[in-house]
């Protein structure tokens, strides 16, 4: 049997994976806080027929013989680069322009991690996100305010009827990791802390390499529509490539029983 049934049929499968990514990508396109991904490839085992050699009296084989057994998908990588900010003129918007993301606290009691900043106020005064998940630490914005501040190190006012001062609510902060790419995505716009990522570093923004807040935007998706639709036609062209490599080989299978 061809060898070269396999290897394209390894060829197929990664490329199905790279695609599945690309309409990811796509149709998150107008996601708020999206960080788009990529697929990251690597080659298989090689069968050594005839491993190089070198010796003094000469007879050598430098570059040998080897035959490789195809390609996988090895990991699915985000890109952290800054999404375009959007103003909204929403109060309760926050951007962040930076690194780090803002920790909320799921249904369960576990902590997760977010860039989507459309924040929201629910029935007993909480801050949320727009799934209803209280940020953390929590804030509660009382229910006679007439004006909400936030501002770029996540300081939270609020003013009230007969007060001549704002009142300070609390901070928002910002969380970085070690390793941003180790995060597991739950979906919802949220991320999940894992081994890889290594540990929350919680922290006042725009301190240690954190990112400050921008009230009243929100971070867009950093999804280049341009440059996925480039990465679609060059997956359907591999793809076919590979698709057309089964063909021959068939049909050089098929003159080899002829022969026969």
């Amino acid at each position: 049997m061809f060898r070269s049934l396999h290897v394209a049929a390894t060829g197929m499968t990664a490329q199905e994976t790279k695609l599945d990514t690309i309409a990811n990508n796509l149709a998150n396109a107008n996601t708020t806080g999206f960080k788009r991904q990529e697929a990251d490839f690597e080659d298989l085992l090689y069968q050594n027929l005839r491993p190089p050699t070198a010796n003094a009296a000469g007879g050598a084989a430098p570059s040998g013989t080897q035959v490789g057994s195809g390609a996988r998908v090895v990991s699915t990588s985000r890109a952290f680069s800054q999404g375009p900010i959007q103003q909204t003129g929403n109060p309760l918007d926050v951007a962040i322009e930076g690194n780090g993301f803002l920790a909320v606290t799921r249904r369960e009691g576990e902590i997760a991690y977010t860039r989507a900043g459309a924040l929201k106020v629910d029935a007993q005064g909480r801050m949320v996100t727009s799934d209803g998940l209280a940020v953390e630490p929590p804030i509660t914005v009382p229910a006679d305010a007439t004006q909400i501040a936030i501002s770029a190190d996540g300081i939270v006012t609020a003013t009230q009827p007969g007060q001549r001062q704002p009142t300070q609510l609390g901070q928002l902060q910002l969380v970085t990791f070690p390793n941003p790419n180790g995060l597991s995505g739950l979906g919802h716009n949220l991320y999940d802390a894992t081994a890889a990522s290594g540990e929350p570093l919680a922290g006042m923004p725009g301190a240690d390499g954190r990112g400050t807040f921008l009230q009243g935007a929100l971070e867009g998706s950093n999804v280049e529509v341009v440059t996925e639709m480039i990465a679609l036609v060059r997956t359907q062209r591999a793809y076919e490539i590979n698709s057309k490599v089964v063909s021959a080989a068939d049909e050089m299978m098929r003159n080899a029983t002829q022969v026969r």
